[in-house]
């Protein structure tokens, strides 16, 4: 099912944000788990500060110390069968997710508001390990507008549109160890940046 086709049978939570659960076997939950975990995660790094997630990108990079885009290490194999599913869920081309995010969140870890970096367009999420919820907010004349979107293990999310652009999003800090997954497809700008 697309995204698209998701949307016929429930309204989202907010324009341009889809979801759907169940599209992963607990089998290929587990496998993608063991995948990530040998994966070469790093602590995050943001201008010189170290968060407690661990995190590996493939396809493209954005370096948040010194604000640099650009290439790195190609998308494992063991990764495209995951992103064919997430394309076909976010009714795209495989080849238009370019970039792959494995992110481990250990216990205390969490991600704070932000919105993905504009060299990015659409944001394909799979969820994997324990259920969490996504966070969103934005902006308003008397303060901020929120919303929540609770994340099953095994399931994917799409954002594009307002709220992929208007919404800012966070996950709180867990308490046990959670696993995400994220395909980027990129923007304009980012196709400008590369050529």
């Amino acid at each position: 099912m697309t995204a698209a086709q998701a949307d016929l049978f429930t309204t989202p939570i907010l324009p341009g944000l889809y979801y759907a659960d169940g599209l992963l076997t607990s089998a290929e939950e587990q496998a993608l788990i063991a995948r990530i975990d040998a994966s070469p995660l790093a602590p995050f790094r943001f201008q010189g500060w170290l968060g407690k997630r661990l995190t590996a990108s493939f396809g493209w990079r954005y370096d948040f110390d010194n604000a640099q885009f650009g290439p790195t290490a190609p998308l494992p194999d063991w990764l495209l069968p995951l992103r064919a599913k997430a394309a076909a869920f976010a009714g795209l081309a495989p080849a238009d997710l370019v970039q792959a995010l494995l992110i481990r969140y250990d216990p205390g870890a969490g991600i704070g508001w932000h919105r993905d970096r504009p060299v990015f367009q659409h944001v394909v999420g799979i969820s994997l390990g324990v259920p969490t919820t996504m966070r969103f907010r934005r902006r308003t004349d008397t303060g901020f507008e929120r919303a929540t979107a609770p994340l099953a293990p095994r399931s994917m999310y799409h954002l594009t549109g307002d709220a992929r652009h208007l919404w800012e999003h966070s996950i709180a800090e867990m308490e046990v160890t959670r696993w995400s997954i994220t395909f980027r497809s990129l923007s304009e700008k980012g196709l400008r940046s590369v050529q």
